[in-house]
């Protein structure tokens, strides 16, 4: 069953017990799909990319078309970065630890998984981050 199905058909509620099976699959499910949607997005990028290979005899051609290749180059290895994280996401899933905040052990909260399934903070402890790190770039 497409995971579009799965998630019109059930939502997470606070009422249930937090993270339990039907959460988890569909967590599960959801990482899956947004990594298999990067991966197919890559795969048409790098067709792109070959086709587009072609010789520009104008010198702004070829300047507009290799900008074009770098800004799509580094979206990609953003994306690369962020198939380790739903790796990483998946990993927690089979450890038992994904939805619970890294720092204090807290559940994350749903409508933030939903959001981000990636998170490995609570929205207070990512905020305490954020603000430690403009106080290290800032001084």
């Amino acid at each position: 069953m497409p995971a579009e199905m799965v998630e019109d058909a059930y939502r997470p509620s606070e009422e249930e017990t937090f993270m339990n099976e039907r959460q988890r699959e569909y967590f599960r499910r959801k990482l899956l799909a947004w990594k298999e949607d990067i991966l197919r997005e890559s795969r048409e990028t790098l067709v792109a990319l070959q086709s587009e290979n072609e010789n520009h005899p104008d010198v702004a051609d070829r300047a507009s078309s290799e900008t074009d290749r770098a800004i799509e180059l580094r979206a990609r290895d953003r994306q690369r970065k962020l198939i380790s994280k739903i790796e990483a996401a998946l990993g927690r899933l089979d450890d038992g630890t994904y939805g619970y905040c890294e720092e204090t052990g807290e559940p994350i909260g749903l409508k933030r998984l939903d959001a981000r399934p990636i998170a490995t903070l609570s929205v207070e402890a990512q905020e305490r981050h954020e603000k430690r790190e403009r106080v290290y770039r800032d001084s």
